[in-house]
């Protein structure tokens, strides 16, 4: 059974860092693609970073380039979305989720999603 669960939000202040976690399971990577998503109060969910297991590229939005780093655990299981210079328009609640189609990470519809995990930047 594919499961996906994030774990690490909380609240931090403006300029801070957080560090989320995916854990995923129940499938094998080759083709697997895990996908960081937001959804702010009022606002429509949007995607923050992916990455591809098959060719190991990482997509970023604009907005967060440079401030949020995607990457894995030596298992590849767990991925992790590093977040720094956080802005109080990073506070949302943070969703992973997982696809298995061949196609670019940050074109796919995703099929699997965890719970989410709420992050809030605020002083």
């Amino acid at each position: 059974q594919v499961q996906v669960v994030e774990s690490g939000g909380g609240l931090v202040q403006p300029g801070g860092s957080l560090r989320l976690s995916c854990a995923a399971s129940g499938f094998t990577l080759d083709y697997a693609s895990i996908g960081w998503f937001r959804q702010a109060p009022g606002k429509e969910r949007e995607q923050v970073s992916c990455i591809s297991y098959s060719d190991g590229k990482i997509w970023y939005r604009d907005s967060v380039k440079g401030r949020f780093t995607t990457s894995t655990d030596d298992s590849k299981l767990t991925v992790f979305l590093q977040m720094t210079s956080l802005t109080p328009e990073d506070t949302a609640v943070y969703y992973c989720a997982a696809d298995f189609s061949p196609i670019p990470c940050y074109n796919l519809a995703y099929d699997y999603w965890g719970q989410g995990t709420h992050v809030t930047v605020s002083s």
